[in-house]
């Protein structure tokens, strides 16, 4: 296996890898948050800048850059477009790192940046030093390729590791010094004279450097690793790593700390191994880490720290995100100390402390250094911020106060939190019912779906439903409602966030509208002369007219009535009313309560001698008042106008008689303004079952009426029936009680009032067991 942290590519910033593994706690690693120790202060190596930017912590770090170098003055960043910037801890201002093509930039855990002819720093021929921490200081070039040399490590400003390939394949580790511009090389003494593969991975501590190397004939290498004192060129520790087979050294990370040298490496039996050796005892200890694709672990003293790097957004829970250490002093059930809730890159610096790019819940996103102080405590500030929340944060909604569903047949419903990778449960409450509007939203803004807007907005695209995923397609009551969610975080990190607010619903009074949600409803009478409710919903794709499954119950006792007729609003309410004439001539009034479990108050008498009429019909604003009006025929044909009120207690004027003529008519529909006229309009059917309109002029008189067509004579009912499809334009129902029933949308035309038909499932399979519809 290819470990992708290797020291090589670890190095390769230009190529942007990034450093990633998910880690379980094997020997020597106990498992189990812990609360991280009460920072410390700065250790003694800590230099002031640093120690200033941790105390106000005012240094900017780039949102969504990852740490790529540490020095005293200042640190390396790479951002996402592989841009390299080095920002000052003084002056808090950032500096691009600029390189030629195909080179590449190495970072040494100091202020020295090495800017190299070759994106991969172990095949770099000419490498130039750049001291970042004093603009303008000369910088010092080495042309390694004229020693026969490649770059293995800087050293110093103006010195590096180097390493000389032999005609024979023999290598040697050099020491090159710049000395007054001329390149001084020297060999490091102390290493076995078949050592090659030379590498190094962290940074000169102390004066001193951890190299890898393999030794041995070519049937079995072996690995070592070597402690040079940087001054002297000569090796001062020595550690075998174990055979070349087994452990594969190129692919290893080294650390160093003043009291513990560390490496990885990879066991086919036990995946990754991060082997911890006490420099005074010698004592080793074998910590085992999945095999997975990316990790990152490094020394800060006596400490080991270690995760499983992910950014912040990432989706899910697997891996755990959590950044930890342990004492390697302590015995083996010693709980590890949080570090961060999170990081997603990490780097060595030259003081022996680590500089972690994560966040924790307390303090937010930025960057964390990691040291140990000389009596081997753990100390963990912040020295740098991005001003981003790691805990998941509300930033605010963009609900409106007043939804008109008149205006808008959908709406967005936004929230704004600081990262979505979250699931979101929402609730929409009708305050006065209680019916709620319920969805899981599990955002993802690596895979956006219907629920994310950008990468801090999300929401959904309300059509005005109480519940659009349950049969019962409601459409949502006018009135007050309450939005609530609960955000829990994907990954884990923070707590969960509860937020909630208030919007109203609103609309214009329907005049078949009876539960106050805009959508229309349909009254039918059973054999028993029980009458029952049907809230209706329209499906736009298959343009179909449903019920939504629940009818509810208005009460028996409605067979005692020859006529029933729906008749908008003539009472002065919000909601429509309904009329009914007794057998012995009486009308009555029912006025509607906008309660769909009670539609109907208790009737209002209106007065007798109704029973003179064949033909009632209302619904229509025929005089331009804004009232609806009822219209009557006679036996003998003449027909009559009751001007609307508004009034509950008389809700119709004195009759006044608008011609004669209308004696062929077996059916008259009031359907509102179907064609867009001036005023309200009326339909009648003949007995030979062709429709006309009687388009209303808006003085409770009608112009020449308009064949609209013939085949209409087998419906039971023709019901002016609103605006079902939420386009604007009134509608018509067409039932028949024996037989299919379909759904006429409105066009606005007059001379085409209708489009074609389509199926209505509403009352479909009533099985002839109603025997009126309103």
């Amino acid at each position: 296996m290819q470990n992708r942290c290797s020291a090589q590519r670890r190095r390769h910033l230009a190529a942007a890898v990034t450093a990633v593994l998910a880690i379980t706690v094997g020997t020597g690693v106990a498992a189990g948050p812990v609360a991280v120790a009460a920072p410390v202060g700065a250790t003694a190596a800590a230099s002031s800048a640093a120690a200033a930017a941790a105390e106000d912590v005012s240094v900017p770090f780039p949102v969504g850059a990852k740490i790529a170098g540490a020095g005293a003055t200042g640190f390396l960043t790479r951002n996402a477009g592989g841009e390299l910037h080095w920002t000052r801890y003084e002056t808090g201002i950032s500096t691009e790192v600029l390189y030629a093509a195909g080179g590449g930039v190495d970072r040494t855990g100091t202020d020295i940046l090495v800017v190299g002819d070759s994106n991969a720093p172990d095949q770099m021929r000419s490498v130039t030093l750049r001291n970042m921490a004093v603009p303008g200081t000369p910088s010092v070039h080495f042309d390694l390729g004229s020693l026969w040399a490649r770059y293995v490590e800087a050293l110093g400003p103006n010195s590096v590791l180097a390493k000389r390939v032999g005609s024979d394949n023999t290598e040697k580790l050099l020491i090159v010094t710049d000395e007054n511009g001329i390149a001084r090389d020297r060999e490091v003494t102390g290493l076995p004279a078949d050592a090659s593969g030379f590498f190094a991975d962290a940074p000169v501590l102390d004066g001193k450097i951890l190299v890898g190397y393999e030794t041995g004939s070519s049937e079995l290498r072996t690995n070592a690793r070597a402690v040079i004192d940087v001054t002297t060129g000569a090796v001062v520790e020595t550690y075998p790593a174990g055979v070349s087979d087994t452990l594969h050294s190129l692919h290893s990370r080294l650390a160093l700390s003043a009291t513990h040298v560390a490496w990885t490496a990879f066991s086919e039996d036990e995946g990754i191994v991060y082997i911890t050796v006490d420099r005074r005892t010698r004592v080793a200890k074998r910590h085992v880490f999945p095999i997975t694709d990316e990790y990152f672990v490094g020394l800060a003293g006596n400490w080991l720290v270690y995760g499983s790097p992910s950014e912040l957004t990432d989706n899910g829970t697997f891996p755990n995100t959590k950044i930890q250490a342990v004492d390697l002093t302590a015995g083996p059930t010693s709980e590890p100390v949080d570090i961060a809730a999170y990081a997603n890159s990490l780097e060595s610096a030259g003081d022996g402390s680590l500089l972690v790019r994560g966040g924790t819940v307390e303090q937010g996103e930025g960057l964390f250094k990691v040291s140990s102080s000389a009596g081997g405590e753990l100390a963990v500030e912040k020295v740098a911020t991005t001003e981003q929340p790691t805990a998941l944060t509300y930033l605010g909604s963009q609900v409106p106060a007043v939804i008109d569903f008149d205006r808008d047949r959908e709406t967005e419903l936004k929230w704004r939190m600081s990262r979505l990778n979250a699931d979101v449960h929402l609730k929409l409450t009708h305050k006065k019912t209680g019916q709620t509007f319920t969805r899981l939203l599990k955002l993802r803004r690596d895979f956006p779906s219907q629920h994310t807007f950008d990468d801090i907005t999300f929401g959904i695209t309300w059509q005005g439903l109480v519940d659009d995923l349950s049969p019962d397609d409601k459409s949502a009551f006018n009135g007050d409602y309450t939005w609530e969610f609960r955000a829990v975080p994907q990954n884990g990190i923070g707590p969960e966030v509860k937020e909630s607010g208030t919007f109203k619903v609103v609309r214009s009074v329907k005049p078949h509208d009876y539960s106050d949600n805009g959508s229309p409803d349909l009254f039918a009478r059973d054999l028993n002369g029980s009458l029952w409710r049907f809230d209706s919903t329209y499906d736009s794709y298959t343009r179909k007219l449903a019920p939504t499954y629940q009818r509810s119950a208005v009460g028996p006792g409605w067979n005692t009535y020859d006529r029933i007729e729906s008749v908008g609003n003539v009472a002065g309410t919000n909601v429509a009313d309904v009329i009914a004439r007794d057998k012995t001539g009486v009308l009555w009034l029912y006025q509607g309560t906008g309660d769909e479990t009670k539609p109907l108050g208790a009737r209002t008498k209106i007065g007798p001698g109704w029973g003179v009429y064949n033909h009632l019909a209302g619904g229509s604003d025929l005089t331009g008042d804004g009232k609806a009006d009822l219209v009557a025929t006679d036996k003998a044909g003449d027909l009559y106008l009751y001007k609307g009120t508004g009034s509950a207690t008389t809700p119709f004027g004195a009759r006044k008689k608008l011609g004669g003529g209308w004696g062929g008519y077996n059916q008259l529909t009031a359907v509102g303004n179907l064609a867009g006229g001036p005023a309200g309009d009326l339909l009648a059917r003949d007995t030979a079952g062709v429709l006309w309109l009687h388009l209303g002029k808006g003085d409770g008189t009608f112009a020449t009426r308009v064949k609209v067509g013939a085949g209409w004579g087998g419906f039971t009912e023709l019901i002016g029936f609103g605006d079902a499809n939420k386009d604007g334009r009134t509608d018509l129902y067409a039932w028949n009680k024996n037989g299919p029933s379909y759904f006429y949308a409105g066009t606005g035309n007059w001379a085409a009032p209708f489009a074609g038909r389509a199926d209505a499932e509403l009352l479909k399979y009533a099985g002839g067991a109603y025997q009126h519809a309103l």
